[in-house]
């Protein structure tokens, strides 16, 4: 089954529909809530920009949103 949140999904999206992402976040060290690019960067790019494996990134989440 297809999670909730996916790869090409804005980081502000996912924060806005889902505020228990922002906790994941800052799990994977990324600091999303204040960063500018976090309305247009979608998931895969912030990920791969910051050495994430996307996928695990994209599991963490729709484990924690459920």
């Amino acid at each position: 089954m297809a999670g909730k949140i996916t790869k090409d999904m804005t980081f502000f999206e996912v924060m806005r529909m889902y505020p228990a992402a922002v906790a994941v976040l800052q799990k994977h060290n990324l600091g999303c809530v204040g960063c500018m690019g976090a309305q247009n960067e979608s998931l895969e790019q912030g990920a791969m920009a910051h050495g994430i494996d996307p996928e695990l990134l994209l599991a963490d989440l729709n484990a924690a949103v459920g």
